[in-house]
């Protein structure tokens, strides 16, 4: 029997790992092991000051882009007739939030990476004992955080054939 080569992780993977690593609870009887040190992505640095003299007002940090917004009708009806294509789909269906939170960034930040401009979030319409689902609710919420606003653009509730209010169509940013 042949041995498989091992992988080394990409350091998003290694972001990805440590976040559902955190939310792990161990075994009765078993100890916390120690937390894997994580390299979180390196920061946008402020700009250097002139080299003219001192500043008399502190310098801002990199803002970040603007909140999420709803898709302008002309493309929402794009996609919803399929003038537009739909680029990439992820499903987070039965997921619990931890782990449908880690997917859907990890989801869009390879989408972004990608190139890619439209894609469908599908979090299911929820349990059938008359509530709305938790993704249902919490998915929109989560594309308004700072952490999606560098790939979010817009997003609105898919059309019915799409999924309806149990999809989500996303627009990302164009990469620079």
């Amino acid at each position: 029997m042949t041995r498989r080569p091992q992988k080394t992780l990409s350091d998003e993977d290694r972001v990805l790992w440590g976040l559902v690593a955190r939310s792990a609870v161990p075994l009765k009887g078993r100890a916390q092991p120690p937390p894997i040190d994580v390299a979180e992505p390196a920061a946008i640095a402020p700009p250097a000051p002139s080299p003219s003299g001192p500043i008399s007002q502190p310098q801002a940090k990199a803002s970040l882009p603007a909140a999420p917004r709803s898709l302008d009708r002309p493309t929402l009806d794009k996609l919803a007739r399929g003038r537009l294509p739909i680029e990439g789909r992820v499903d987070l269906h039965g997921m619990t939030q931890d782990e449908a939170y880690s997917l859907l960034f990890s989801f869009l930040h390879r989408a972004h990476a990608g190139g890619l401009r439209y894609v469908l979030v599908i979090t299911g319409k929820g349990s059938s004992s008359g509530g709305d689902g938790v993704l249902r609710r919490s998915v929109p919420a989560w594309l308004a955080t700072p952490a999606f606003r560098m790939f979010v653009s817009s997003h609105e509730h898919a059309a019915r054939h799409h999924g309806g209010s149990g999809a989500i169509y996303v627009r990302l940013r164009r990469t620079r």
